[in-house]
């Protein structure tokens, strides 16, 4: 290490005893530390989560997550859970702050029936950096049928830039509880390397619409019936510029919203089949993984997942191996989703496309449509709640 200012001695150094941050081998040795900790009082590491750790017990489970330094303990377990923090407090400095309320910036509040978590103060700072406070509210993240270029506008000066990505970034975080912005943040971070006044914009408006519901979340309440369902769309050759698609796609546990994804894809799709066939696939693979996590802390589906589409080619594609010759450019996919199908895991019911959830995930959309997906998706916004008590 060198040394500290003021100090001056020649042939001297500082020995480095511990260290978080910093050095980029820290954060692997101290998650190898901890995981051999964890490990010696019998917790397993979770397949599906690298960073979750369980043990089970009598029908019971404890449950940790890391995060760096910062863990989450939870699980039906409650002396397991007393005894970890008590063996973890002798190899480490803890702080126990008691009931989860507040993680990484995201707000987590209770009830009887549930719970809700969003980033109100995350997004309050953001507007309060940005000068947004009192700017013109906005009921859509981003205007409908808008198609952004790379071509339009005028390239922002090196200040510009950094300013632009250094929102995005922020934005791309608050994605976390707001999956009603995640398609407008996708778009607005395809021109980090080169952003215009034009794509400036487009981001101020995301603040507008931030600005109108600053607290809304996402709720999650209890469900008699624990299933997996999805829904997927594709923008069939959305961007200008590529002429890629835009991949869309939400999964439900129990009813609640718990992956949400907006990405465009890699290839080019020759049809709006393939588009959606690709969707599809990539929505299927996050089911699977969310299975896997599901069957690490000892959770049992019943019931076959559910990956609700509104394209019927794709669907038939998916159901009738026949149409193999058609299908080369996609093979891959063709066969991952087929035997998923094969296996009884996975069936892929129809779906109109003005019910399709995963609409908001892919393109802008008029107010109203906007808002009915969005209702779909789970968002609630508890202080507009208690701002009408009051």
């Amino acid at each position: 290490m060198s040394m500290p200012p003021g100090y001056v001695q020649e042939g001297k150094c500082c020995h480095l005893k511990k260290a978080l941050y910093g050095l980029k081998q820290s954060p692997r040795a101290w998650f190898e530390r901890l995981r051999i900790v964890m490990k010696s009082t019998g917790y397993k590491q979770g397949n599906g989560d690298h960073t979750l750790f369980i043990k089970q017990r009598g029908g019971l489970v404890s449950l940790l997550l890391v995060y760096v330094d910062d863990m989450i303990v939870t699980g039906s377990d409650e002396e397991e859970n007393r005894k970890m923090k008590e063996r973890l407090s002798k190899e480490f400095d803890l702080k126990d702050l008691g009931k989860l309320r507040y993680f990484l910036g995201i707000e987590i509040a209770r009830s009887e029936t549930g719970l809700v978590m969003n980033q109100r103060k995350y997004t309050l700072d953001l507007l309060k950096e940005t000068g947004k406070l009192g700017c013109r509210p906005y009921l859509t993240p981003i205007e409908s049928g808008t198609k952004i270029s790379i071509k339009t506008g005028t390239i922002l000066d090196e200040e510009g830039k950094g300013r632009y990505q250094r929102l995005v970034g922020k934005l791309i975080y608050l994605t976390l509880t707001r999956p009603d912005i995640t398609y407008a943040v996708n778009v607005l971070s395809q021109f980090m390397h080169a952003p215009t006044d034009c794509h400036w914009k487009s981001a101020e408006r995301v603040l507008g619409y931030l600005k109108n519901d600053p607290g809304k979340g996402l709720l999650y309440t209890r469900q008699d019936k624990l299933t997996i369902e999805g829904y997927s769309d594709a923008d069939w050759a959305g961007c200008t510029d590529t002429r890629r698609s835009t991949t869309g796609y939400c999964i439900f546990l129990g009813g609640n919203l718990v992956v949400w994804r907006s990405k465009r894809q890699e290839v080019c799709s020759r049809s709006s089949a393939e588009a959606e066939y690709r969707a599809v696939a990539m929505g299927v693979t996050e089911m699977l993984w969310l299975k896997i996590l599901l069957t690490d802390i000892g959770v049992e589906l019943g019931d076959k997942m559910k990956m609700y589409c509104d394209n019927k080619s794709a669907i038939n594609l998916a159901n009738n191996p026949v149409l193999h010759d058609r299908t080369k450019h996609v093979e891959i996919d063709r066969h991952f989703i087929r035997e998923r199908i094969d296996s009884k895991e996975l069936i892929l019911p129809y779906m109109k496309s003005e019910d399709q959830v995963a609409d908001v995930l892919t393109k802008g959309l008029c107010t109203s449509s906007f808002e009915k997906n969005v209702s779909k998706l789970g968002m609630f916004d508890m202080y507009a709640k208690l701002e009408g008590e009051c």
